[in-house]
């Protein structure tokens, strides 16, 4: 596994070692051991499809205590991986990065807690599969909207698709989020 950090602290990317034949391919998707320590307990995995190309999904995150990490990839087409560093304190707090996940790098996001997450798809049929460590919790979820001017990310789209509630989210600055950065 390589890992490469992006320009968001402890945020990092994960390259698998891909084995290929005539036949199709081997590799390992995730292996504790060859990951940056301490990793997380993932105890829940989630799935989702989006049929068409320009679906925004996000920003989203999970108020404490069901805080969670997330390792993101794409498994069918392509995504555009948005975070954001949401934690006071932290020299790259409301800082974004984006990271091309697909099926063809079979590449991975780690999102640490704190972090707003979303993706754009970049293809018709896409699939993103992501490993959480906290479970679902209705009541601490959170959602800054796509277009917040104070983050000025760039998307690559400027009529996604959205569903109803992402559309209705609020700016960073009105979303109470009370993430607190803890250098280890």
């Amino acid at each position: 596994m390589k890992i490469t950090y992006t320009s968001l602290k402890d945020a990092y990317t994960a390259e698998p070692e891909v084995f290929g034949d005539n036949r199709g391919w081997f590799m390992e998707s995730y292996n504790a051991e060859k990951m940056p320590q301490p990793q997380p307990v993932y105890i829940q995995d989630n799935h989702s499809y989006s049929s068409t190309k320009g679906v925004v999904r996000g920003l989203h995150c999970q108020a404490d205590p069901y805080c969670q990490a997330k390792l993101v990839r794409c498994t069918r087409g392509s995504i555009y991986d948005i975070i954001v560093d949401v934690r006071k304190g932290s020299p790259t707090y409301m800082q974004w990065t984006k990271v091309l996940l697909s099926e063809e790098n079979k590449m991975q996001l780690f999102v640490p807690k704190g972090f707003l997450h979303g993706f754009v798809t970049l293809t018709d049929n896409v699939e993103v599969q992501y490993k959480v460590d906290a479970p679902y919790n209705k009541q601490s979820e959170r959602g800054v909207i796509w277009n917040d001017p104070d983050l000025a990310i760039d998307w690559g789209v400027t009529n996604p698709i959205l569903s109803e509630k992402d559309g209705k989210s609020p700016r960073l600055k009105d979303a109470g989020l009370e993430f607190v950065y803890r250098s280890e």
